[in-house]
């Protein structure tokens, strides 16, 4: 046999496999986590007010926690390389269009389809490397790509606000073309293709009963503000059409044989549905953080975007560094316990942020955002290891795609929340010092309010039961 020997060629494919989801995986973190520093700017520039500045973030969000689990199944079904593709070109040709947006309506477009592209990226790119690798090399490698994600959510405050700075917001989306060409190159060397669930019918009735009750759900929450008397309101109806929607779908995938979102695991394993309803309560009460923190310090406190976002990255750093020693911890402590703990100081942080006004030392601030990584980690890595300590090695695809959907889906009513209160409190106006005093109120009232659902977080953390060791 000529050419190249066999475990050469797999070492090749495990290095472009490893270096591309690596890269895809920092990409949607970092343009979510840069664009909350530019925020500020985009509107001065676009003319936005506080709603259309949290649909600049809720745009993606949300339609990524719309796509995710239904493109998850749809890579097992027709390839997992095949839709990582098509992904990293939706991802990086919507960052164009953003980079050239000229209204809210274009970016807020580019927003959407930067979601559905995003969406494609996570819900394959730990499913490559977990076909590519074996398992006594899965988790160091699995280890590197959560690396990456967290990595990305440090620096895109810290980056985003240098490239607002000096560059203006666009340089934000043209990183992210530069990085996805780049990351697209290294895809189109991977030569093999892997399907987890070959011949399976796809949920399209699932899929559109998801994404229709999500999509109404948060146009009523984010729309409450604009109509008096809200219980006769469009958006009222859409909150009742959407859950309304919500229960068809958990009937409808009670009953068939491949559904898009496995109700059965939520029902018959508590563990299991207490964990995820754990993360998308901790993630829905801490996402909006550096949102409001971004506007806080640049708007109120002066900061420029370079400033605010240095100040923003000691929550991510903290995190970062130590993740890792927490789920060593979850390893030798009921995950649990530790979780409980970590969402208890998210829940401190957040009180104590609800007190900050414009006197409020930075040294404060910045002592908040590290008491809160310290939460963030003591929740994120002993959560997620409680998550898939509760399901059979089968469904570790399932319980993964799930705990992502939970994140995304918290994250999207995080920011939805956020805006909410803020148009409540300053209305349909660009932040400008004479309603400073009602945002502060604004914030105020939404670090109490998050506060409150950690507190909720604790208990659904405390009651999951004790994990299996599969």
């Amino acid at each position: 046999m000529q050419g190249r020997p066999t475990y050469r060629l797999q070492r090749e494919v495990k290095i472009v496999a490893l270096l591309t989801t690596t890269a895809a995986s920092f990409l949607t973190p970092f343009i979510s986590s840069a664009t909350n520093i530019a925020l500020p700017n985009i509107g001065l520039e676009l003319g936005l007010d506080t709603v259309m500045l949290g649909w600049v973030q809720t745009s993606f969000l949300l339609t990524t926690a719309i796509f995710l689990l239904p493109f998850g199944k749809a890579a097992d079904i027709v390839g997992r390389k095949k839709v990582f593709l098509v992904g990293l070109v939706v991802y990086t040709a919507s960052s164009f269009l953003g980079s050239i947006a000229n209204s809210a309506s274009v970016l807020i477009i580019s927003r959407i389809f930067q979601g559905i592209g995003g969406a494609m990226l996570a819900a394959t790119s730990v499913a490559i490397l977990s076909s590519v690798f074996p398992p006594q090399d899965r988790g160091k490698v699995l280890g590197i790509n959560v690396a990456s994600v967290y990595t990305s959510i440090a620096l895109g405050p810290f980056l985003g606000g240098i490239l607002t700075q000096y560059f203006g917001w666009r340089s934000i989306f043209y990183t992210n073309v530069f990085v996805g060409l780049l990351t697209l190159l290294l895809a189109l060397c991977l030569r093999q293709e892997w399907k987890g669930t070959p011949g399976e019918r796809f949920d399209i009735i699932g899929s559109l009963l998801y994404g229709t009750s999500l999509a109404a759900i948060m146009w009523g929450m984010l729309s409450i503000s604009s109509y008096g008397g809200w219980v006769s309101s469009p958006s009222f109806h859409a909150l009742l059409i959407g859950t309304f929607i919500m229960a068809c779908l958990v009937v409808w995938e009670g009953r068939i044989k491949y559904p898009v979102l496995n109700t059965r695991l939520f029902i018959s394993n508590l563990n299991f549905s207490l964990s995820n309803i754990s993360a998308l309560i901790n993630y829905a009460a801490t996402y909006a953080l550096s949102y409001l923190l971004s506007l806080y310090l640049q708007v109120v406190k002066g900061l420029s975007p370079q400033v605010a976002g240095t100040i923003l990255v000691a929550q991510p750093i903290v995190q970062a560094l130590l993740s890792p020693v927490a789920g060593w911890l979850s390893d030798r402590i009921e995950p649990g316990k530790v979780a409980s703990v970590g969402i208890a100081l998210n829940a401190i942080g957040l009180f104590a942020l609800s007190t900050i006004n414009g006197e409020t030392e930075i040294v404060s601030i910045v002592a908040m955002l590290i008491l809160m990584g310290v939460g963030f980690a003591l929740f994120s890595s002993p959560n997620t290891n409680a998550i898939m300590s509760s399901v059979e090695r089968e469904l570790f695809g399932v319980a993964s795609a799930t705990l992502s959907t939970m994140r995304t889906l918290g994250q999207t009513f995080s920011i939805a929340a956020a805006t909410l209160v803020l148009s409540i409190f300053v209305g349909s106006e660009i932040l400008k010092p004479t309603n400073l005093v009602d945002f502060i109120s604004g914030i105020h009232f939404a670090f109490l309010m998050f506060g409150v659902l950690c507190i909720v977080g604790i208990f659904t953390s405390l009651c999951r039961g004790r994990k299996k060791m599969i």
